[in-house]
């Protein structure tokens, strides 16, 4: 079976357009601490609701559409989204920013689980590729949004803020006609007979240990990730007096190096073994990380590409192992692991600002390069690519975006 790949193009790009959302918040910081005389105790509360609800909720959403799939419900979720650009370019007092914070946070938490549920009843059977193909647009998203940031809210004001609701209006019509394909594909109806479904195979102890891994494995990826991609510019100036812009463009090659390695693990995964390129990944790039704080320019920007590429292919494989671990529980596992991964980003990145305060930025490098270890333990992951059922996938059926018939 081939994947349906206008429902994937348009499920990627839907992921661009909420993430490029999301990402607006932290980079207005400073026109809010500004327009609201903010203190830092209040721009980290603003955080932790974005945290919160675009994180902790994830789950549970994807927990209850497991049992309960709703066709339209990432439209719905799009538009909390869509009041909460227009209530934060509008907010008059540090409450209504945390309320439109939270409306965003809250779509984000809607949007990322089911999507995830989508993407893989459009794979044609090809989880890992569909999977990574989705969540590139996210990545795309995430860095467009403190670029659009800069050129529009920074210099146009709050109010500017309101431009970006036309992003979560097109994306509301795009999902409209997703779902129309969800409700007509007979996923919808698999999904709750997989919902039911149990792995013969692997007892559910060994899923309990599989899983305590897989989210040690994001633990250690995700804060070294959020290493390079809060403090790279800081490390560069510091250590080799680079400037500002040089730093930034050196930054920008790293997310792009990021983006190819979330493209290319799910297809790589599909192809040899997803356990394999878990271990591959997050082992497989420890030599890399230990070098780079004793590294020069020339062997820091070769290094960090390669980091990169090698643990940006994870997380996609690393979904899909886990759904795959646990049929039928395709939104719970998306839920779970995106809000993880969202939640130990930031976390991860605070922490380590606090530590780089208190030693340097090169001790921070220095600690965060032996994270990658802890990919040893991708070797107890049970092998169970051969063992998952294919019943939430479904073929393509329709050519276009066209609504199915009631």
């Amino acid at each position: 079976m081939n994947p349906a790949f206008e429902i994937l193009a348009a499920l990627s790009f839907c992921h661009l357009l909420n993430d490029l959302m999301q990402s607006l918040i932290p980079a207005i910081y400073p026109i809010l601490k500004e327009n609201f005389q903010l203190d830092f105790a209040q721009i980290g509360l603003i955080t932790f609701v974005l945290q919160l609800t675009g994180a902790l909720l994830q789950p549970v959403i994807g927990f209850y559409s497991d049992r309960h799939p709703k066709p339209y419900a990432l439209a719905m979720g799009m538009g909390f989204t869509l009041f909460g650009m227009i209530l934060l370019s509008r907010a008059g007092s540090f409450g209504m920013v945390l309320a439109a914070t939270s409306l965003v946070g809250l779509g984000s938490s809607v949007f990322h689980p089911e999507s995830s549920r989508m993407a893989r009843a459009a794979s044609g059977g090809r989880h890992g590729f569909a999977q990574s193909f989705f969540q590139v647009g996210g990545n795309f998203g995430s860095a467009l949004g403190p670029l659009l940031a800069a050129f529009i809210v920074l210099r146009h004001g709050q109010g500017s803020i309101v431009w970006f609701s036309l992003a979560a209006l097109a994306a509301m019509a795009l999902l409209v006609r997703v779902g129309s394909w969800y409700k007509g594909s007979g996923a919808m109806h698999a999904a709750r007979r997989a919902a039911s479904a149990r792995h013969e195979a692997v007892s559910s102890r060994q899923i309990a240990v599989a899983i305590g891994i897989l989210l040690l494995l994001l633990f250690s990826k995700f804060v070294y990730l959020a290493s390079l991609g809060s403090y790279y510019t800081f490390y560069l100036i510091s250590r080799f007096g680079l400037s500002v812009q040089s730093a930034q463009i050196h930054l920008f090659v790293f997310l792009g190096a990021v983006a190819a390695g979330t493209i290319i693990g799910g297809p790589v995964g599909d192809r040899i073994g997803r356990r394999q390129v878990i271990l591959a990944s997050i082992l497989g790039v420890l030599p890399f990380t230990l070098a780079l704080p004793y590294a020069n320019l020339f062997w820091t920007r070769i290094l960090t590409v390669i980091i990169g590429v090698v643990l940006a292919s994870a997380f996609s494989v690393i979904v899909v192992y886990a759904q795959e671990l646990m049929p039928g529980r395709v939104g719970m596992i998306a839920g779970l692991f995106f809000g993880v991964a969202f939640g130990i980003s930031g976390i991860g990145a605070a922490a380590l600002g606090e530590l780089a305060d208190g030693t340097s930025i090169f001790y921070v490098y220095q600690l965060c390069s032996y994270l990658p270890a802890i990919g040893i333990l991708a070797l107890w992951l049970p092998r169970v690519e051969t063992l998952a059922p294919h019943s939430e996938t479904v073929s393509p059926v329709v050519p276009e975006l066209e609504p199915a018939a009631e």
